[in-house]
């Protein structure tokens, strides 16, 4: 198999942060849930109400993610505390495409090859720790994520077209011999980019990547 038919990595992009955070799993399936308001609206001399549409109500989408760190021994926290994040308040964006000007929480936009979510909250989340290091460091969790959406991907971008989310990033099959080093120097041309592919997918060790490990290649420069 080329490295251009690696599988397709799904990835969260967080609002106003220019590394997405990498599923390390696929999603088996997702739900996507959308509404219509309708009411009645009864007509003189026929005896059937006729629905009047009223708009539609933001959909949700929701899913169960895996993150596994067993293979570096890396605490699994370090992505699942972005998602805890994602629930919480962010001074930083204050105000950010909101009338009230109130703090909220960060946007994010779900992808998975050619599957696109709206901008979205995080409206529910769970997660289960099921893996532990023999000093109890947590290496896997199961995560039940909600996602609620904000507003349609065209209103964002009229209202923040510099938001600074990523385009969709490349993703890489290691292959034997491979080394970040080298990996960065074929995409990047340039071999000491490696601590950008680190960073990206949660390696503190750039030695612990083995053949067959996928790899989210972000892209470099974007705004």
């Amino acid at each position: 198999m080329s490295t251009d038919e690696a599988p397709t990595k799904a990835y969260l992009t967080i609002e106003g942060v220019s590394d997405p955070l990498p599923c390390l799993y696929n999603p088996r399936e997702f739900t996507l849930s959308m509404t219509n308001s309708w009411s009645s609206k009864a007509q003189a001399g026929m005896d059937v109400q006729l629905a009047q549409f009223n708009g539609s109500e933001a959909g949700s989408m929701s899913m169960q993610l895996q993150f596994d760190t067993t293979g570096t021994g890396d605490a699994v926290t370090t992505y699942t505390d972005k998602l805890v994040a994602l629930m919480k308040p962010d001074a930083q964006i204050q105000g950010a495409s909101d009338a009230s000007n109130n703090k909220r929480p960060r946007t994010v936009v779900f992808q998975w090859g050619k599957i696109k979510s709206w901008p979205a909250v995080v409206e529910k989340l769970g997660l289960k720790f099921t893996y532990f290091g023999a000093d109890g460091t947590p290496l896997r969790a199961d995560v039940d994520i909600t996602l609620k959406q904000y507003a349609n991907p065209d209103d964002m971008e009229k209202q923040n077209p510099t938001s600074g989310t990523p385009k969709p990033h490349r993703v890489h099959r290691v292959q034997p011999g491979e080394t970040l080093d080298r990996i960065s120097a074929h995409y990047y041309g340039d071999s000491t980019r490696w601590r950008a592919l680190a960073v990206a997918n949660g390696l503190e060790d750039p030695l612990a990547i083995r053949p067959g490990y996928v790899l989210a290649i972000p892209r470099l420069g974007e705004p």
